[in-house]
């Protein structure tokens, strides 16, 4: 009889052991769930980009661009708009302010002084370029569409004379590339320069670089 009960003991505490070592190891599991779940929120609470445009390095502010002008921590001081063609932007409290002419990191010095000079102690400024203002450039003579044409967003400093023209439809049947103009003002006056559109490769460098502003004629083949 003895025998025989411990015949069933030891089929019991066999039966057993493995129940005994799943409840041993399941906290271990559940244990390390909330590091995920602290992670997923590090990672949800994370700050979306700023919008915008990449404005190159030095970009300088020109009426009609919009930007964003936030104050950390002041919500209803956010405002979003063009500058006016005076290179003036109405911000909250402080009214129309000049900011043409300065760069992204200027602004932001000057928007900062004068928050702190009445209004906020310590503020801290972001001034964010949304979109360029239309710039354009004029192409005339031996091209297939000549008129006012936008530059491009990505480049709004100025594109290749090459893809001006390409943008403008190409040349005509009896253009001469070698007898193109190109016609700048500035501070000094108007400068002209003649070039021989001949000797660039598109994408190869080495070519002329369109400004806004800048007026090209394309010359007629003489012959």
């Amino acid at each position: 009889m003895r025998a025989g009960t411990e015949g069933w003991l030891a089929i019991a505490l066999a039966l057993s052991l493995p129940r005994l070592m799943l409840a041993q190891t399941m906290p271990g599991t559940v244990a390390s769930q909330p590091a995920a779940t602290s992670t997923s929120r590090a990672v949800a609470s994370a700050p979306a980009s700023a919008g915008g445009v990449s404005a190159p390095a030095g970009y300088i502010l020109s009426p009609t661009d919009q930007v964003t002008v936030e104050v950390f921590g002041e919500d209803d001081l956010r405002t979003s708009g063009r500058l006016n063609p005076e290179g003036n932007l109405s911000v909250p409290l402080l009214g129309s302010i000049h900011l043409a002419g300065l760069t992204l990191t200027q602004a932001v010095s000057k928007l900062t002084q004068l928050y702190s000079r009445d209004y906020l102690v310590n503020p801290k400024v972001n001034v964010t370029l949304l979109s360029y203002a239309k710039r354009r450039f004029s192409i005339l003579g031996q091209v297939n569409r000549p008129g006012s044409i936008d530059m491009p967003d990505s480049s709004p400093e100025g594109i290749d004379l090459l893809e001006a023209i390409a943008l403008a439809g190409g040349y005509t049947r009896i253009a001469s590339p070698e007898r193109i103009t190109v016609r700048r003002q500035s501070a000094s006056g108007d400068q002209i320069f003649k070039v021989n559109a001949k000797r660039f490769t598109k994408g190869k460098g080495g070519g002329f670089l369109v400004e806004p502003g800048d007026t090209i004629n394309v010359g007629e083949s003489i012959f």
